[in-house]
């Protein structure tokens, strides 16, 4: 799965390359508007980071012109902090946009959840015969929306499945509250964060273990084998 970054500023996109690459994504970078066009005509990536402040033409002209003619997400990376920004953006076909500076995580979680809501699971990291994680006598299918703890079905919501499968992903990993609620929930959370609570309330009793995911005061959550 390879992912075309593009961005002018080589310290940027050489720590995005980086990042990308130890988290198990392939890519490809174009440092102005026009590569990154040519990349997409003859290199087909399967998903694309755009930086608006290009040397050559404006990002949102690029990611007008990629949603033109392909369906290939597109993760706008942008100091233009400004709403109007934002707005124009997602207008123009961007399925998310992200202010800089921020986290490689961040960004990671970002892309995850456009890839879920796109249904490209290259974009997640999982091949076709790969889609199922474990953790401790836990089973997570995402293909048949299946949770089995030690052989025995456990019936989850649908955003107490997406809660799970997401802290799955990296077990004994803390992930911040407005990480979770970012990739989980798809979107900016503006609200009360009683409703990840809930969630997590939940799972843990039908998990028959509050163990299972453990709160870190002041951060978030974490999800581990009971011990």
């Amino acid at each position: 799965m390879q992912i075309l970054v593009v961005e002018d500023d080589e310290a940027v996109a050489s720590a995005v390359v980086e990042g990308l690459t130890r988290a198990g994504f392939g890519t490809t970078r174009a440092g102005t508007g026009s590569a990154a066009l040519e990349a997409v005509r003859v290199g087909g990536p399967d998903f694309v980071l755009l930086d608006l402040g290009l040397p050559d033409m404006d990002g949102t002209d690029v990611c007008r012109a990629i949603r033109a003619t392909v369906a290939t997400p597109i993760v706008v990376v942008s100091a233009r902090d400004e709403e109007i920004d934002r707005v124009l953006a997602l207008e123009l076909g961007a399925d998310d946009y992200l202010v800089k500076p921020f986290g490689m995580r961040e960004l990671i979680a970002r892309i995850r959840a456009v890839a879920r809501r796109t249904g490209d699971d290259a974009a997640n990291g999982a091949r076709p015969s790969d889609t199922t994680r474990h953790v401790g006598t836990l089973s997570i299918d995402q293909r048949s929306r299946r949770v089995l703890l030690s052989g025995t079905e456990i019936h989850l919501t649908a955003k107490e499945f997406d809660l799970l499968y997401f802290m799955a992903e990296e077990p004994g990993t803390v992930f911040q509250r407005s990480e979770i609620l970012r990739a989980v929930w798809d979107t900016d959370w503006y609200g009360t964060t009683k409703t990840l609570d809930a969630h997590v309330a939940a799972i843990r009793k039908k998990l028959g273990d509050p163990r299972w995911l453990v709160a870190v005061r002041g951060v978030g959550f974490r999800l581990e084998v009971p011990r």
